[in-house]
């Protein structure tokens, strides 16, 4: 079966590591209906791969995502794909697909692509790079599940700050209160945001998996319910020969060769 083709993203798989790229850069990758239908429809195949251990969402040139492209909306010129709640699922699919979704912020991030990073398990963002929810700024409430997913990583005050004060903050202030992992000076951005990736799609593949589940699971159950799930995936990972070959290479001080 041939890859579905993409108009305005790109999805590259290259074993573990699935990369989609909002692909728009002569508009910054501001964001269209067709866009989010493709985005949902992109993630939703990676979610099915199992040899996908690590999706990275980043945008082509100079931009992550400025959100909706305001100009085409006004315009009339944008794209007329008709949306439908469907076509919303992103943040769920970035936060809960087996794979450990990471964003590549590498310039503006603001509106509907800053709910799209806050889906992701992690973000690592370009020193020169802007963040804003910037949805009141333009009357409206906002979409991409940014409440949710920006209170559970800066706290529910600072969120709300965030939302209804959306002034612009730097890659900085958002390593500072915990929005951001990792942020790397612009000339070395591509390289070390490689890395990180590279790191996540040469850990142990049960391990990996296992780990982003277990995140998933503790925001839907009780901690005694997660506990138990937690213990009993913990010992069953012990039965897996790549966990023996990791304590082998950590012990003989070398690099795994991993079976799955």
């Amino acid at each position: 079966m041939s890859a579905p083709t993409y108009q305005h993203i790109r999805l590259d798989v290259d074993g573990p590591v699935a990369r989609l790229t909002m692909n728009r850069p002569e508009r910054m990758n501001s964001m269209t209906n067709l866009m989010v239908k493709e985005t949902t429809q992109a993630l939703a195949r990676v979610a099915e791969m199992a040899s996908v251990r690590v999706l990275v969402l980043t945008g082509a040139g100079k931009a992550f995502c400025p959100g909706a492209d305001l100009q085409g909306i006004t315009s009339g010129s944008g794209s007329d794909a008709v949306l439908t709640p469907e076509d919303f699922r992103a943040p769920v699919l970035l936060r809960e697909m087996p794979a450990v979704t990471v964003a590549v912020v590498n310039g503006a991030c603001a509106g509907a692509g800053f709910g799209w990073a806050c889906g992701c398990d992690l973000r690592v963002a370009t020193r020169s790079a802007k963040f804003n929810s910037a949805f009141l700024d333009v009357g409206v409430a906002g979409d991409m599940a940014g409440p949710w997913t920006l209170a559970r990583l800066v706290g529910a005050s600072k969120a709300r700050e965030l939302y209804f004060i959306p002034d612009k903050f730097s890659a900085d202030e958002a390593q500072r209160i915990g929005l951001v992992a990792r942020v790397f000076d612009d000339d070395v951005f591509a390289e070390e945001a490689e890395k990180v990736v590279n790191r996540l799609a040469n850990a142990s593949p049960a391990g990996l998996r296992t780990m982003k589940a277990n995140f998933t699971d503790s925001e839907q159950i009780s901690l005694a319910e997660f506990s138990k799930l937690e213990s009993e995936r913990h010992m069953e990972l012990f039965k897996n020969p790549d966990t023996r070959e990791a304590f082998a290479a950590k012990v003989e001080k070398r690099a795994p060769k991993w079976q799955s």
